[in-house]
């Protein structure tokens, strides 16, 4: 398999999973006091949301470069 056909397959994967996922949420640690041996930290909830047209322009790029990468072969 070519690799722009290796690319595409994986953009349309990404590109279904974008779909499939809202947003991205995760945790972080910040260090609010580090004064010697006394450190205060907080976590704060991160979110990330995930457009639904990045989902849907990530799956069309996918198509297009696989339908590309298997013209170019035959």
């Amino acid at each position: 398999m070519k690799p722009m056909a290796i690319l595409g397959v994986l953009l349309i994967a990404i590109g279904i999973a974008g779909l499939a996922i809202d947003n991205i949420s995760f945790t972080e640690r910040k260090t609010i006091v580090d004064a010697g041996p006394i450190k205060v930290t907080a976590d704060e909830q991160r979110t990330i949301p995930i457009p639904t047209i990045a989902g849907i322009v990530a799956v069309i790029a996918g198509a297009g470069l696989l339908f590309m990468g298997r013209a170019a072969r035959g």
